[in-house]
């Protein structure tokens, strides 16, 4: 595969799943606007529910970054929803978790797409040398929950070693406290830092997160 991503002198690879290894469905985010809508009996045009959703997702994503915390999945929504004039208190957890099992239903329906070529070929590589993987990624809408069911779905999980999520840790990357979970997770302890490579696409929550704690980082761009 073609790739300047040094694994003769790393001993264990963390990836970033979003634009990273995979991007959303060209279909999922419509598909799930339309979920919104429905679900919630939202009186708003289409277009201003979709401008909506995505300035949350991307203001919380933001807000991860410069604080390292993790907003939750529900407070999203509740962003969201009362942006949109919808009564929060007509709403409960039980409804918020009927929600979310309908949108990881369309989720696993409208898979996202594997933009890491060769990917499997490269994860085989990387295992056939005796050396390990994580997946290490800041959630949003998404849980750790339900990318793990993804990642499973697409033969992909076999590789991986272990999983960290922000939304089961409650930090985001470029937190240091995140890449500390990383090094609490290798099968070898006395792996030097620099033996380790974060790979992401963020050049602030990955490639300075790991360099700032200590790894080495890839810094990876795809022509998306």
């Amino acid at each position: 595969m073609k790739t300047d991503i040094d694994i003769q002198n790393h001993a264990h690879f963390s990836f970033d799943l979003w634009l990273t290894l995979i991007k959303s469905h060209p279909e999922f985010k419509a598909k799930r606007v339309e979920l919104f809508t429905s679900f919630f009996s939202i009186d708003q045009p289409l277009d201003e529910i979709t401008k909506t959703v995505k300035y949350y997702d991307d203001l919380c994503n933001t807000i991860n970054e410069v604080i390292g915390g993790n907003v939750d999945t529900y407070e999203i929504y509740l962003l969201i929803l009362n942006s949109l004039n919808v009564d929060l208190k007509q709403l409960n957890r039980d409804k918020l978790n009927e929600f979310y099992q309908k949108s990881e239903d369309l989720f696993l329906e409208y898979k996202p797409v594997v933009i890491f070529e060769d990917l499997h070929q490269f994860f085989d590589e990387i295992k056939n040398q005796g050396k390990t993987i994580n997946i290490l990624s800041n959630t949003g809408f998404i849980k750790g929950a339900t990318m793990r069911k993804f990642l499973i779905e697409e033969n992909l999980d076999q590789y991986i070693d272990f999983h960290i999520y922000s939304d089961e840790l409650k930090i985001s990357k470029p937190n240091p406290l995140v890449f500390q979970e990383v090094k609490n997770n290798l099968k070898n302890q006395n792996l030097l830092m620099s033996q380790v490579l974060h790979i992401g696409d963020n050049a602030i929550a990955d490639y300075k997160g790991a360099k700032d704690f200590g790894f080495n980082a890839h810094l990876l761009t795809h022509q998306i």
